[in-house]
């Protein structure tokens, strides 16, 4: 062979290898959790919508350059019905982390609830990603061995990549050069060797870090462990809160799923953040107890069946006596037992039967309302939980649901729910969120009450609507006023409920205001008992 020349044969033989890497190179995937074409709109949605999340990846940004990977792998986990994870083997070297970090959420003991209230809701996934902000930050910043690790890895593994695809170009280009006979110039053949040497080296270069990395990442895994299952939790427990906050509210899961992301983002900081946010736990406890009145058979209602009596109602005789007739030789006795009035009958008792017109409630929204009860509840929280008991009760029975907001003569405010269409929550919120000072008149709120009910009356031709006072103060009417008020009540037909909340014996005794005025009165001295009222839901 000429010193000059070397066969392309024998060049191409040693640099095969780097051809095989150069045409097709390993695929290495940047997420971890596979993912499909929808689940990707899913995500790029959700971010677009989200400034929150878009702030988290700006702020972790400064901490790992691949970011919003990590956050899209953390949002799919959550989101998706089986999230399937990629071997770590097929993952760029720079997203290791991410790999082990979504394992181990994956893994931990709270993610199975986390997922109960976020697979396939978008917004409460993204809502598990910002749960996991701190946490993940925190991660961030005791991974930076690792990051830096296998960022040097990965740039290692590029590097190998491309002195791979120089051997082929090289290869390449001494093809061209080769004569008829195979043979290549000594220096394109040398540019050959040069380019299979540099692979080589980078090669050896990128196995080296691989192991550098994986030792770095051996060693953190079990802080990554740790915080994953902090991280998991916190979320958990954040979704769990803010679904207990809306079904408290109640808004039901299918609304905000149907609700777009930013209203129900706006809705969900409104809740954390409003007025009422504190007492959440006592309005969704009030709500429970007033459904669970519900579906109990109304107490003392008529047609209640409370023992055995004597009669001749044979709507209402008992099957025993019916057996009789059954008896040819006995049916005499039973004619005679009838004529008589001695059949054993059914009995039943109770009060006038649940009204049928709007349900109206009448909320104390003086100063005096804003004092604080047993465990810190304030009057305020506790006569709106039970007026929003009292709209649910009116939903439920198909009839409006009116809310009087009161303090002084001067000021009121009235909001209306019908009982044909649904309620918005943003109205609900806006009825419960009102409050007026002030001092205390009875007259104008309960006079307000009253024309809803005429107008109704005259409307509609439905009578025997509710009005319920809920007040923690007593405050004088006049005679005239009295006597107006009487006229109206017995020719509507309406009943009046009284509240007493936390207030003093004065205020409830006999011959007081309230108690003249309701038609049935209670009060409530301990304000965390929601059950102080239960039978109020089972007569109206």
């Amino acid at each position: 062979m000429d010193e000059e020349t070397e066969r392309l044969d024998a060049l191409t033989q040693q640099a095969g290898r780097w051809l095989a890497l150069s045409a097709s190179p390993a695929e290495r995937h940047t997420t971890a959790v596979v993912a499909g074409p929808y689940d990707r709109v899913a995500w790029r949605d959700v971010y677009a919508r989200s400034a929150a999340l878009r702030e988290l990846a700006a702020q972790l940004l400064t901490r790992h350059a691949h970011a919003p990977d990590l956050l899209a792998d953390v949002f799919l986990c959550a989101y998706q019905a089986a999230p399937r994870l990629r071997d770590s083997t097929v993952m760029a070297p720079s997203r290791l982390l991410h790999h082990q970090v979504v394992t181990a959420l994956t893994q931990s003991p709270g993610f199975a609830a986390l997922r109960r209230d976020t697979a396939g809701d978008a917004y409460a996934a993204a809502m598990a990603v910002l749960a996991q902000a701190s946490a993940l930050r925190g991660l961030l910043e005791r991974s930076r061995e690792v990051r830096e690790r296998t960022g040097r890895a990965d740039r290692a593994r590029q590097e190998a990549e491309a002195a791979a695809a120089a051997v082929g170009e090289t290869l390449r280009q001494a093809a061209e050069k080769a004569d008829g006979q195979g043979q290549v110039p000594a220096p394109v053949a040398a540019a050959v060797r040069r380019a299979v040497g540099a692979a080589e080296a980078a090669e050896d270069e990128a196995r080296r870090e691989d192991g550098a990395a994986a030792q770095a990442m051996a060693a953190a895994v079990p802080g990554i462990r740790s915080a994953a299952r902090n991280a998991a939790s916190a979320a958990a427990e954040a979704v769990r809160q803010q679904a207990a906050l809306m079904r408290a509210w109640g808004v039901d899961a299918g609304e905000t799923e149907r609700m777009p992301f930013e209203e129900r983002a706006r809705l969900a900081e409104r809740l954390r953040s409003g007025r009422l946010a504190r007492w959440a736990e006592l309005i969704g406890r009030f709500r429970q107890m007033a459904a669970g009145e519900r579906a109990r058979k109304v107490e003392h209602a008529t047609g209640e069946l409370v023992g055995v009596t004597l009669g001749d109602d044979l709507s209402r005789v008992i099957p025993s006596e019916l057996a009789v007739l059954g008896v040819p030789e006995l049916r005499a006795v039973f004619a005679a037992r009838y004529a008589a009035g001695e059949l054993m009958l059914y009995d039943s008792r109770g009060e006038q039967g649940t009204g049928r017109g709007a349900v109206i409630a009448c909320v104390d929204t003086s100063h005096s309302m804003y004092a604080e009860g047993p465990g810190g509840v304030t009057r305020e929280a506790w006569s709106k939980a039970c007026a929003l008991a009292l709209l649910d009760q009116a939903r439920h029975a198909g009839r409006d649901f009116v809310g009087i907001l009161f303090s002084a003569a001067d000021k009121l405010q009235v909001f209306r729910f019908p009982g044909d269409r649904p309620a918005r929550v943003t109205d609900v919120l806006d009825f419960a969120e009102t409050f007026l000072g002030s001092g205390t008149d009875f007259q104008r709120p309960l006079g307000t009450a009253a024309k809803i009910l005429e107008e109704e009356f005259d409307d509609a031709s439905r009578a025997r609507g509710d009005i319920v006072l809920i007040t923690d103060d007593a405050c004088e009417v006049s005679e005239t006023w009295t006597r107006l008020w009487n006229e109206i009540k017995r020719r509507l037909d309406f009943r009046l409920f009284g509240i007493a909340i936390a207030t003093p014996g004065t205020a409830t005794a006999s011959g007081s205001v309230l108690e003249s005025l309701c038609d049935n009165l209670r009060t409530v001295d301990d304000l965390t008992d929601v059950h102080t009222t239960a039978d109020l839901f089972r007569v109206i």
